[in-house]
């Protein structure tokens, strides 16, 4: 649901609590950034409609919003504004004349000799009246309920603040006998430049909260809000949420791809940057998938939805974004236990402030006492600490999502940010997961492009995926084969132009009596490599030897790179031959190799690596990493992997690239230290000014601060937690691939 209203972490927990007591709740998780709260609810237990009701009777309007049409929420920051400028503009009369006749006595002589004071302090009363009753009714009708309750916010901070200067200075106006001698003064300026610059501090962090939330508006404006979709024969425009599944929809040059689907004619070039992260635009034709929110490029396209409303990519990706910018980090929880207690304990601050000044102060000790305990009220608010870990939280994951790494729950952030080693399932994650022809070797005397083309011939009867990567590298114009044979395990054979064509692994020639020793340091090399083997015979004769492997990603070492340079150990776990496995290790720089292992194997692998090194994170992409994902402290899948992998994980890759590894982890750690950074500052904020808002420096050096003063700070030490969390707006990638790397990989 979306909630307005909360101004302090102290307001979230009243809300989760709220909710809690309900019978039927699962979980309540409240958002102060994002102003949201996300509910778990037994089936039928409870509505929607009723928990709203009990969150708006608690002093703060809910409305129940659904997963199925994420929206923003709704903003507060016109009303602050309005707010905001109807109390300075009531305010600042009375502060002109009343601070100014301190600094320019002159002024505060012509006021007194012209109107008179008691006139003066009058026309103070009622500017004051209409400012707290106006803009300022908001700390009123929320922290007075709850104070009468026994369970103030800092609404009601402010309010027994403002109502305790606004109140004694009415008294010394209108009734200034019941005051004792010489106490009689006002604090008229007080009261109302505490609620504008509480209100102007609110006003800030709505506008910076609303910058928080930049990424998902982004995603939200991706989708168009019509469609052309054919009816009758023909294309007409529709609203996005009347397309169904199957129905047969056109993209014209320049527009957006509004819902998942398949293309069924023209041929285009899509940009995905918004989805994957990735700048390339990816090449389209009939059979290619295309994704909602996505931008067509030169030429239109028409495509068959597959995927609609809520069951899109772009609509799984808002919600996972808005679930992790939701979450609560384990770091918050030291926060919201202090905050819990610390509303009271600063009632306690203050009472015990003005008694110490009612017995000790100098004359007027009333007046020290008023405004020492006005002070504390006011300084100790504890915005910034309920806004220190959902703000960054909020930009992190946001500018995550941008740079195509997902977090699928919000605390796999600080898990990441403990991790002490990567490991890297092989095939699909280090490698494209399918074999290449990568070398070859002649012997002397015979062509290679001939070579290749006989050995090519003979391997289009096989659907063997090491007989593919030699299709694939050899030209298409193939001669014909008669009299093929298989030879399970070891090859085939065949005629081809009347030649007698052996092709298969070195052994096989070897059994057929083929001396394979001109091509015996090629086999040599080849094989230290890791490479699987393919050796070919022309009447006899050996006259070839093909290298097939499993091709690096060209992201792969710059990825493993930056992960050292991060102070992180690297591992590779694969079920592929410990040959193969350690040739890539070797070229890769990795630190560790498990290799030939089960899915239940790479388990125990991840378990050894956490015995070792600590913290493992584990990357990988297929049905057999699941284990893996799950087990590890942290797991990342890519994002082109199945869904049983990106469903174990964590944190989802959607650009597919080695180098969203190295993205992601440096966006934790920046995140976690920023989410530090804020919970400090806060902390220290609190802890050492309550101290000098009681008065502590006055009999030392005869300073007592200002109660306005105090709200100042407030509200600046709130727009300084959002501001250093804005901050991380500017992460740029930390790994950015060649443009000559990122063409490989899309034309592969």
């Amino acid at each position: 649901m979306s909630i307005t209203g909360m101004s302090c972490a102290s307001c979230t927990g009243r809300v989760e609590r709220a909710l809690m007591e309900q019978p039927g709740v699962v979980s309540a998780s409240v958002n102060l950034a994002s102003e949201t709260a996300e509910i778990r609810v037994l089936d039928g237990a409870v509505d929607a409609a009723k928990l709203a009701k009990i969150v708006s009777d608690a002093g703060y309007p809910a409305t129940p919003t659904t997963s199925d049409t994420p929206s923003e929420p709704t903003s507060e920051t016109p009303a602050l504004r309005r707010d905001t400028l109807i109390a300075a503009a009531l305010t600042l009369p009375v502060f002109i004349a009343e601070m100014g006749g301190h600094i320019f006595p002159p002024l505060h002589h012509a006021i007194t000799s012209t109107i008179g004071t008691q006139t003066f302090w009058v026309l103070q009363f009622l500017l004051v009246t209409l400012v707290l009753a106006w803009p300022g009714r908001r700390f009123f009708r929320i922290g007075l309920p709850l104070l009468f309750k026994g369970s103030p916010d800092m609404n009601s901070l402010v309010a027994l603040g403002t109502l305790a200067a606004w109140g004694y200075s009415t008294i010394a106006t209108f009734a200034p006998a019941l005051l004792p001698e010489g106490t009689r003064a006002v604090y008229f300026e007080a009261a109302a430049v505490i609620g504008t610059l509480i209100l102007a501090g609110r006003w800030m962090e709505a506008r910076a909260k609303g910058r928080t939330g930049a990424a998902i508006k982004r995603l939200i404006g991706l989708r168009p809000d019509t469609v052309r979709v054919q009816r009758d024969g023909a294309f007409v425009e529709i609203p996005l949420s009347d397309v169904q599944t199957g129905d047969t929809v056109e993209a014209r040059a320049g527009a957006r791809i509004a819902v998942d689907g398949v293309v069924l004619t023209g041929q285009s070039f899509v940009d995905e940057a918004m989805i994957t992260g990735e700048p390339a635009p990816v090449a389209k034709s009939e059979g290619s998938d295309v994704t909602g929110g996505t931008i067509n490029g030169q030429s239109t396209l028409t495509y068959r939805a597959t995927a609609v409303g809520s069951d899109t990519v772009l609509a799984r990706i808002i919600d996972m974004v808005q679930s992790a910018q939701g979450a609560k980090l384990p770091i918050q929880a030291l926060a919201d236990r202090v905050v819990r207690i610390f509303v009271p304990v600063v009632l306690g601050i203050a009472a015990l402030t003005v008694a110490v000044w009612l017995a000790f102060g100098p004359d007027p000790a009333l007046s020290h006492a008023l405004v020492a305990g006005v002070a504390v009220l006011i300084i100790a608010c504890p915005c910034a600490m309920g806004l220190a870990t959902p703000t960054s939280i909020m930009v992190g994951t946001g500018r995550a999502a941008e740079l195509g790494v997902l977090f699928r729950k919000g605390d796999a952030l600080q898990r990441l940010d403990g991790a002490k080693v990567v490991a890297f399932d092989k095939t699909g994650t280090l490698t494209e997961g399918r074999p290449t022809l990568l070398d070859q070797f002649t012997a002397s005397g015979v062509d290679p492009a001939r070579a290749l083309t006989l050995a090519a011939a003979v391997e289009q009867t096989s659907d063997h995926p090491i007989a593919q990567a030699i299709l694939t590298a050899a030209p298409s114009d193939l001669p014909n084969i008669t009299d093929s044979e298989t030879i399970p395990g070891y090859g085939l054979r065949a005629t081809v132009e009347d030649k007698t064509l052996l092709v298969g692994s070195p052994r096989l020639l070897t059994e057929r009596g083929v001396d394979i020793a001109p091509l015996q340091e090629a086999i040599t090399r080849f094989s230290d490599k890791g490479h699987t083997l393919v050796c070919l015979s022309i009447d006899g004769q050996a006259a070839a030897v093909f290298a097939v492997a499993d091709r690096i990603k060209p992201s792969a070492k710059p990825a493993i790179e930056a992960l050292h340079a991060q102070g992180l150990k690297v591992a590779m776990i694969s079920g592929d031959s410990p040959a193969a496995a350690n040739a890539i290790a070797r070229e890769l720089g990795i630190d560790h190799v498990t290799a030939g292992v089960l899915p239940d194997g790479k388990v125990d692998a991840v378990k050894d690596l956490r015995t070792r090194f600590g913290p493992v994170a584990f990357v990988g992409d297929g049905i057999n990493d699941a284990p893996a994902l799950a087990e590890a402290e942290i797991g990342l899948a890519i994002g082109t992997g199945t869904d049983v992998a990106i469903e174990a994980a964590d944190i989802v890759l959607s650009s597919g690239r080695v180098a969203g590894v190295v993205n992601a982890v440096e966006i934790s750690n920046r995140t976690m230290r920023n989410i530090r950074q804020n919970l400090f500052w806060a902390f220290a904020y609190n802890t050492a000014l309550i101290p000098v808002a009681a008065g502590v420096l006055y009999p030392a050096f005869g300073v007592q601060l200002s109660p306005m003063l105090g709200a100042g700070a407030m509200a600046l030490s709130s727009v300084f937690v959002l501001a250093n969390a804005l901050r991380l707006r500017a992460i740029q990638p930390a790994q950015a691939d060649e443009p000559e790397a990122m063409l490989q990989e899309a034309t592969a």
